[in-house]
């Protein structure tokens, strides 16, 4: 079997170390749509808009944790001893970031990453990734990665947590709709997740689609800048912690709708896509505040 879930488990947290500057945060933001944005009557010179593109004014979206050092902590993961499994068979189901501080410009860390669990679904097998990185100021973020590999289940091993997605009561409070450019995977991937699953048709089409999809976590950053934009005041430093479950595919060229239902201390969302009669995309996804 692929997958050896005692040998993942037992093996030690690989590290590695990342760098970044603004060039890695500006690709970042700008592979999310941001210089864009439809609520903006020139969202190119906009003053919230450049907090994302301009190097003098450049705040950090925290979901960028996610790519940092070319996104090596997830790629970390999936290089563990006991794990050897078909790109063409992993899906990402799920994702969260905790924030320990805000995310600086230009930084200089330590990842550690390990596979904390390996749950079996029956038909596939569950793992999650996770990835801690640290400076030398202490802790920056923890995020954990949960992937879905198909066909690697049944080997009598814990089934893990379920539960059923956590739907909002009544009307939202705000609502964000936010295309997606053509090419904006092909942007997107030049922050490190080089799965050809985005950009190569006839590899998609071995992985039973029609053409390549939008990364799960483009569309994770977007919502997380629709919802700093719209109801943060476009305050970074509010995230606290982001959470989310991959309920469905994007493609390029879609529109996302994003609802946001808004409290104290949190903001609770529901993404879906317009033009496949609201098809969901995004499910169980909070934004924990500060």
């Amino acid at each position: 079997m692929p997958i050896d879930a005692a040998e993942a488990l037992a093996a030690k947290p690989r590290s590695a170390e990342i760098t970044w500057d603004h060039k890695d945060i500006q690709l970042y933001h700008l592979g999310l749509g941001a210089g864009a944005n439809p609520d903006l009557a020139d969202p190119a010179t906009d003053a919230g808009e450049l907090r994302y593109t301009l190097e003098s004014r450049l705040h950090v979206l925290p979901s960028f944790a996610t790519v940092a050092g070319a996104g090596m902590g997830m790629m970390g993961g999936l290089a563990a001893p006991g794990i050897d499994v078909d790109l063409t068979a992993v899906l990402h189901g799920g994702q969260s970031v905790e924030l320990h501080r805000p995310i600086p410009v230009k930084g200089r860390a330590t990842t550690s990453s390990k596979v904390a669990a390996v749950y079996d679904k029956g038909k596939a097998a569950v793992l999650v990734l996770r990835s801690e990185a640290a400076d030398d100021e202490g802790p920056l973020w923890t995020s954990d990665a949960q992937i879905f590999v198909r066909g690697e289940g049944g080997f009598g091993g814990e089934r893990g947590p379920s539960g059923s997605p956590e739907v909002p009561e009544g009307p939202c409070d705000h609502t964000a709709l936010r295309p997606v450019r053509p090419d904006q995977a092909l942007l997107y991937r030049l922050s490190g997740d080089w799965n050809p699953l985005h950009a190569d048709p006839e590899f998609a089409g071995l992985a039973g689609f029609e053409r390549p999809i939008l990364h799960g976590l483009c569309t994770y950053g977007m919502t997380l800048k629709a919802v700093v934009d719209t109801v943060l005041g476009g305050d970074v430093t509010r995230v606290r912690a982001y959470r989310t479950r991959f309920a469905g595919i994007v493609l390029p060229g879609e529109t996302l709708r994003v609802g946001m239902w808004e409290s104290k201390d949190r903001v609770r969302v529901a993404v879906t896509a317009v033009e496949r009669q609201d098809a969901p995309v995004l499910t169980d996804t909070v934004v924990e505040l500060n």
